[in-house]
């Protein structure tokens, strides 16, 4: 075919920013990142974007382009994406470079997305009056009961997902998992599927570091600052989540990281899980 995009991926914290600005640079490519949080503006530091050094060495797309404020989703970013791909591979590269932890958002590019059934938009609000007043664990409930396959595929604690599967249960009367039957569409150029990996000990004390370092940062304060924002399912996510309830005097900062730590390896746990059934990935150790 003479075009490649070589994804990189993995749990967070292992190691991808590094490892995709390396092989950016060796094949003369950008990065396009593939992560469902980064690509908030005013969502930097508790979504681990890469640092100005790392964004200063190759060019990165997705990075703090759309605002917290627009609703975004993976059949968004399956279109956009291609869209720059194809530019890309029109200006002249043969090899691209992709690197990101949004399982969702790497098969929707990849394989493309089922025709899910039109937005009820009553309904959403609906969902999302709930997701702020009550938590994601109602609407993780409610998903388990209509649809278990869905339920153990994606993850959990990211509210959107959650809210994104069941608003489909309830407007379609089907189960979410039933739609993702359609076969993969064609790609006019080669993928291949890199995914890094460390031993579980290692990477969860990088996650355990990672988090204290974002705090040192002023994770808090970023936090603080997105308040206006906290009802929207860009902010129901790990390490937001909890700060909320630190500012909202439930719990003591010192929980709060240990929930954000303990949150995070779990998320890690589901990435790998959800990665495991792809035959494509070909495995190799972070270094």
């Amino acid at each position: 075919m003479g075009r490649k995009l070589i994804i990189i991926l993995g749990p967070t914290a292992v190691g991808k920013t590094d490892y995709s600005i390396r092989e950016a640079l060796k094949y003369g490519s950008p990065v396009i990142s593939c992560d469902s949080r980064q690509i908030y503006r005013e969502m930097s530091i508790g979504t681990a974007v890469p640092s100005d050094e790392q964004l200063a060495a190759v060019r990165h797309y997705f990075i703090h382009s759309h605002p917290v404020t627009g609703l975004y989703s993976a059949g968004r970013y399956e279109v956009e994406a291609l869209a720059l791909v194809e530019r890309l591979f029109e200006e002249g590269h043969d090899t691209l470079v992709m690197a990101g932890g949004s399982g969702f958002y790497i098969d929707a590019f990849c394989r493309g997305l089922d025709d899910f059934p039109p937005v009820d938009m009553e309904l959403r609000e609906s969902l999302n009056r709930r997701l702020a007043d009550e938590g994601v664990e109602s609407l993780r409930l409610d998903l388990k009961r209509l649809d278990p396959e869905s339920y153990a595929a994606i993850d959990i604690a990211n509210g959107q997902r959650v809210l994104r599967a069941l608003e489909v249960c309830l407007s379609s009367g089907r189960p979410f998992s039933s739609f993702k039957t359609s076969p993969a569409r064609k790609r006019n150029f080669e993928i291949e599927k890199v995914g890094l990996t460390r031993p579980r000990d290692e990477l969860y004390a990088r996650i355990n570091r990672r988090v204290l370092e974002m705090v040192d940062a002023g994770l808090v304060e970023e936090v603080a600052g997105l308040s206006a924002y906290r009802h929207l399912p860009a902010l129901q996510t790990v390490g937001y989540r909890e700060i909320f309830q630190y500012l909202d005097g439930e719990i003591s900062l010192d929980r709060a990281v240990e929930l954000v730590q303990r949150n995070t390896r779990h998320y890690a746990k589901r990435q790998l899980a959800y990665w495991a059934r792809d035959p494509e990935i070909r495995w190799i150790p972070a270094v």
